[in-house]
């Protein structure tokens, strides 16, 4: 009888004792660890590794390449493990930048630590689904998870799958990517106001600068629109926000 082996958690935090309260709390939940303090060291390691690794924790501000430097590389080699960012709590910038960079969920500092683990542990679901969905398609096992799809202008957006299919491309998604097209897309035709995205998909309460999301909506628009300089489906409406159209 083969055993399972342990799903792998990368912890990349530079203060050593945060990170061994973490590393010592993921190895009693029975996850195994391995810990980087360094940037570059970190992204070296994420970027060679033949272990499969099934999340990362990741602070945002660390020696040599910070987080945001480190999950960017990671998305644009086609890395999609999924990435929790540790966060400064004055800080909704850095959120909002993780978020944008690729990160797949967020967590401020000071954190209550049942709280991290029950993150963790969406994430592995959540990657979990992907992997059925995409078994299912295959045809091998049948899937036993309810499909979650939505069909526009030749696309599909399989939230659970995290995929976005076009014609002659399949994009991978990340959390929040997936999260914010199904906001919009259940609001179709309404007016969502910026406010709404930062407290309602991305949890964000503080205040900010709210035009911080526009880079993240640019970055949309490359995967559903033909023409991204010209949008139409996913439209800015001037002081308010964004509105969703299937069928412009």
């Amino acid at each position: 009888m083969t055993r399972s082996i342990a799903p792998l958690i990368v912890v990349v935090e530079d203060e050593d004792h945060l990170a061994q309260g973490l590393l010592f709390n993921l190895q009693a939940e029975g996850y195994r660890t391995h810990h980087e303090a360094d940037g570059d060291a970190a992204l070296a390691y994420l970027l060679s590794t033949q272990d499969p690794i099934a999340a990362i924790v990741l602070d945002c501000m660390l020696p040599g390449s910070d987080g945001f430097t480190i999950v960017r590389a990671l998305r644009e080699a086609q890395h999609y493990t999924p990435v929790l960012m540790l966060t400064a709590r004055s800080r909704p910038e850095d959120i909002l930048e993780g978020l944008e960079a690729g990160a797949d969920d967020y967590l401020p500092k000071p954190f209550d630590l049942n709280i991290l683990l029950v993150r963790i542990k969406s994430l592995l679901r959540r990657t979990a689904w992907q992997r059925q969905q995409q078994t299912s398609t295959s045809g091998e096992v049948e899937s036993t998870e309810p499909t979650s799809e939505y069909h526009f202008n030749h696309r599909t957006i399989r939230f659970d799958a995290l995929e976005l299919i076009a014609p002659n491309r399949t994009t991978h998604l990340t959390l929040m990517e997936a999260d914010l097209l199904r906001y919009l897309t259940d609001r179709e035709g309404q007016i969502v106001p910026r406010k709404d995205i930062l407290e309602q998909v991305w949890r964000v309460h503080e205040d900010t600068d709210t035009r911080a999301i526009d880079n993240f909506i640019v970055r949309l628009r490359r995967y559903i629109e033909d023409d991204p300089a010209a949008p139409v489906h996913l439209q800015t409406i001037r002081g308010i926000g964004y509105r969703f159209l299937a069928n412009p």
